[in-house]
């Protein structure tokens, strides 16, 4: 703990102890990823500071509270053939240094996204027409990246335009609806 946050700590306590709580176990974790079981509780205790401190608490937990409301976040500039992108760096977790336990119970980091504009709906319907006269199948994926569009706006075209493949060989992939199959195949056999 900070230096300020000892002083405003109450040296004296009084305990409550509750006997209606259901038993807990302690387990252990070694380094070699070994659990073992430590113990048992069975009885809570509750600490609360005697009433000539309870002032200096308050104040200690407000604090405590706002450091912990405040994001600490850098930002690391990475390059990019698109442009560049900036990722967020983690900060402080809570008020305190974070633990082992912390870093284990971590989400993963999700890899930054990249703010798309959206096209004319036209144009983008004759880019998807082009792209599916290269290959019949398509991802959702494969598309945002040929594209360069936002997910949601491709979606709302390929409900229109496609059919998606839930079974099969081309399960999860996009194809366009037999009706535009028959206007592109006219058109490119027309020229």
């Amino acid at each position: 703990m900070a230096a300020s946050d000892i002083e405003n700590m109450p040296k004296s306590y009084s305990l409550n102890m509750f006997k209606d709580f259901v038993p807990m176990c302690v387990f252990s974790e070694s380094n070699q990823g070994r659990v073992a079981s430590e113990g048992k509780v069975e009885h809570k205790f509750d600490m609360k500071p005697h009433h000539k401190n309870l002032d200096d608490y308050g104040k200690l937990c407000r604090e405590r509270t706002n450091k912990s409301m405040i994001k600490n976040r850098q930002i690391q500039v990475i390059g990019n053939e698109r442009g560049v992108l900036m990722r967020p760096m983690p900060g402080l977790i809570g008020f305190g240094a974070s633990s082992s336990k912390d870093k284990k119970k971590a989400a993963p980091v999700k890899g930054p996204e990249v703010k798309r504009t959206r096209r004319d709906r036209g144009e983008l319907e004759d880019i998807m027409f082009k792209l599916f006269e290269r290959q019949p199948n398509w991802t959702l994926k494969q598309l945002v990246q040929e594209t360069d569009q936002p997910a949601q706006f491709l979606k709302e075209i390929l409900n229109e335009l496609c059919m998606y493949n839930k079974r099969g060989t081309n399960q999860g992939t996009y194809e366009l609806k037999p009706e535009y199959k028959k206007s592109v195949e006219d058109t490119t056999g027309a020229e």
